[in-house]
């Protein structure tokens, strides 16, 4: 009993400092986030007016926040397209390496290593629409590339750099997925003269369907909250907020607009729509998921 005792004292001691963070930094600013969301306040906050839902409903009447809703959809999808075929397909390709594995490992997971702000910083070099190798490479070609002034440039760019700074995530979960699945069954499909692509689609790909399930729900969360770094640095959500996202506009509404009302409605609605793409993933997606 003393025994117990003595690491269950040990447990809490280790557990209180990680829910005194999520408490302080995650919980506590929710809850405010909640209470705030039903009051008019002035820019600092000092006079406060009972809304009731009046800012939720302004919202929804908003043209600029369907705008934001759509383009935040559009960045989800081909973010997590993108670093997830990416990924997966450089993590089968470094798997087959034998002498050569541990450098392309090492070079596949700098970019994760890199915050996003800097990334942005990188990719806003590359496609300077006057200096950048990328630009000057493209009008080599008859094409005129500007993101700056042209609103599908600058979504396009930005999908671009979230998907190479979150690659590498991807990468290292689809190899760690891909070294786990016995050699045996790999075996086993070539000796019944199954081909390379037949025994992905069969064998391979179904085995990482629970790494494939958590990998597209994180990139889905990555999409909707980390690319606001990204897209402060390299558009400030222009040309003609066609890269405002639904975190990018709970910015600039709250500490631009000086409206922390409608900043507080927009972040809790929010919260309630990754938490529906959640739950709606783990309804339908999970039952395709074969664990072992």
């Amino acid at each position: 009993m003393a025994k117990y005792t003595k690491h269950k004292k040990l447990a809490l001691i280790l557990i209180i400092p990680q829910l005194a963070i999520t408490l302080l930094f995650f919980i506590w600013p929710a809850c405010l986030a909640l209470i705030q969301s039903v009051f008019f306040s002035d820019a600092f906050g000092l006079h406060n007016h009972f809304a009731g839902l009046t800012n939720f409903l302004d919202l929804l009447k908003d043209p600029d926040y369907g705008k934001a809703f759509l383009i935040t959809l559009v960045l989800a999808f081909f973010v997590t397209l993108l670093t997830m075929s990416l990924g997966l397909f450089l993590a089968v390709l470094v798997q087959g390496r034998q002498k050569s594995q541990k450098i392309y490992k090492s070079l596949m997971l700098w970019p994760y290593a890199v915050a996003p702000a800097v990334a942005a910083i990188l990719w806003r070099f590359l496609c300077q629409p006057t200096l950048g190798w990328l630009a000057n490479g493209l009008q080599v070609f008859g094409i005129q590339f500007n993101y700056l002034i042209h609103a599908k440039q600058a979504l396009l760019v930005i999908i671009l750099t979230a998907s190479w700074q979150q690659f590498s995530y991807n990468f290292l979960f689809f190899f760690a997925a891909l070294k786990a699945i016995p050699q045996s069954l790999i075996e086993a499909a070539i000796i019944d003269g199954a081909s390379a692509w037949r025994r992905f689609w069969q064998i391979i790909f179904p085995l990482l369907s629970p790494t494939t399930f958590f990998l597209l729900i994180m990139n889905l969360i990555y999409a909707f909250f980390d690319t606001f770094g990204i897209i402060d640095v390299m558009t400030n959500g222009g040309p003609g907020k066609s890269t405002t996202t639904l975190i990018y506009k709970v910015y600039t509404d709250g500490f631009v607009g000086m409206d922390p009302g409608s900043s507080s409605a927009q972040s809790v609605l929010l919260m309630l729509i990754v938490i529906a793409l959640t739950m709606v993933q783990f309804r339908y997606l999970e039952k395709k998921v074969h664990y072992e």
